[in-house]
């Protein structure tokens, strides 16, 4: 009985502490006031599917989603995420939604502060989320996010993209995910220090600005402790997938 009470009395003080610190995250977003440029007061909704593909590996082929929509004008937006890989005629294995407060800090970067919930793989985790996205000089696209979950554990990701285009309707992307944990959690396959890292190249032909079709090829791998509990799973540390999809917005 002692047991389950302290086990609840700690699980009580981690999801406040997330709430904490995801309040916390939004009151410092609030407090910054940009004063570089003209407000635009006019309401906009934007979807955009990011990924929408279909990826060959040897021994399975997968089906993977990322995608985001916000509303909101240029100031303040309401944003959510979501990615996910699901088994060709078979489970989902991966899913994780963000639901985000963005608020423009200057002219090409967002803060964001918010909730993340990953639903696969088990078992389910909660995450604080505070990070900044935008545009880096010679336009990459950067995305830099720190989680803090309801187990207390902190993460990291940092996503870079670049539109190189071949023409007006060719571009070839080269994009970069990288994520870092600075503590074990077993249970969910996550060693600390890098954890993982994921490289792609997509070649689209947009028929229109708004609707473009892909292909490219993709490598993922595994590092350090994350990649031993890959492999006392019997699980490979490495992957590498040809792929083709669908990139659209509205």
């Amino acid at each position: 009985m002692s047991g389950d009470l302290t086990m609840k009395k700690a699980l009580r003080v981690a999801l406040n502490s997330l709430i904490t610190v995801t309040l916390i995250g939004i009151s410092a977003i609030l407090a910054v006031t940009p004063v570089f440029a003209a407000k635009d007061d006019a309401l906009a909704i934007y979807f955009q599917a990011e990924q929408l593909e279909y990826r060959l590996l040897k021994g399975k082929d997968i089906l993977v989603w990322d995608v985001n929509a916000w509303i909101g004008e240029d100031y303040n937006k309401i944003a959510f995420k979501s990615e996910g890989e699901k088994l060709v005629g078979g489970k989902v294995e991966a899913v994780e939604t963000q639901f985000l407060y963005r608020r423009l800090i200057s002219k090409f970067f967002d803060l964001e502060a918010g909730f993340r919930r990953d639903f696969r793989p088990n078992p389910k985790r909660s995450f604080a989320v505070l990070g900044i996205q935008g545009l880096a000089p010679y336009w990459f696209e950067v995305n830099g996010s720190a989680f803090l979950s309801n187990k207390g554990d902190l993460s990291a990701r940092f996503e870079a993209g670049y539109d190189l285009l071949l023409t007006q309707k060719l571009i070839l992307e080269p994009s970069a995910e990288v994520n870092v944990a600075f503590s074990n959690d077993a249970a969910r396959g996550v060693g600390r220090g890098l954890s993982d890292i994921d490289l792609g190249l997509r070649l689209r032909y947009e028929i229109t600005r708004k609707f473009a079709p892909y292909i490219g090829l993709n490598w993922e791998r595994k590092f350090g402790k994350t990649a031993s509990f890959a492999r006392d799973e019997g699980e490979s540390v490495s992957s590498f997938s040809i792929l083709t999809g669908v990139r659209f917005w509205f």
